[in-house]
């Protein structure tokens, strides 16, 4: 697996869980408020082994609860079932970030009780993805598939949307309430310019204007929360 990073810990990226965060390599998107443009685009070979990632974990025992796996997109890795092996082995909960463009290998995983926590980003509505993920002849299916194995399955999960002035509007969140209605939880997250994201022009919403996209995803989903607010 290609690893370009290791956040030592976090209490913010696994839900009430002590944590490292791993960060895979590549992406099948290029969203131009991805904030972490560098794994997308880099062809930078410095990479951080899997034995070291594993030693650290080793030696963390006990003090850490679980293991954040995100990208890049996690489930472009080869070998990232045999790595979530491998960390569950050692007794750590194991949560995973994905775009939910890969449905088969989010089944197989949870399939197979390997993740404790899933987090999807939902990046708009369906009409726009075209434009949000930089995939001109975008295929949506495999999206619908992700949100409906997650709604119908066992593993916990969140869905979530980064909310970026110009590219959502109210409408937008309209059509996402109706691809989410009845999902267990939302989360509308307000951008930050992290300074490594792909395109310039971007700004976060103001908070009046996140409580009213907020308002309408609650027209079908019981639990929306804002995130970073």
């Amino acid at each position: 697996m290609i690893i370009d990073g290791l956040q030592k810990l976090t209490l913010l990226d696994f839900p009430g869980k002590i944590a490292c965060t791993v960060f895979t390599h590549g992406c099948n998107y290029r969203c131009p408020f991805c904030h972490n443009a560098s794994l997308v685009i880099s062809q930078n070979d410095e990479h951080i082994s899997e034995e070291e990632v594993l030693s650290f974990l080793e030696k963390r025992k006990g003090l850490l609860d679980g293991v954040a796996i995100t990208g890049g997109e996690p489930t472009l890795q080869k070998n990232l079932k045999d790595f979530i092996i491998k960390v569950r082995d050692m007794g750590y909960l194991v949560k995973l970030d994905t775009n939910g463009s890969n449905p088969e290998k989010l089944k197989e995983l949870t399939d197979e009780g390997l993740l404790d926590y899933v987090a999807v980003d939902i990046k708009s509505s369906p009409e726009k993805y075209p434009l949000l993920t930089g995939v001109k002849d975008f295929d949506f299916t495999p999206i619908k598939q992700t949100v409906e194995l997650l709604k119908q399955g066992n593993v916990d999960y969140e869905f979530r949307t980064t909310v970026v002035n110009p590219l959502h509007e109210a409408e937008d969140f309209e059509k996402i309430a109706e691809l989410l209605g009845g999902c267990r939880r939302y989360f509308l997250q307000q951008f930050v310019d992290s300074g490594d994201i792909i395109s310039d022009g971007l700004s976060a919403y103001d908070r009046e204007t996140m409580e009213r996209f907020k308002n309408i995803a609650e027209s079908t989903i019981s639990c929306v929360e804002l995130r970073g607010v």
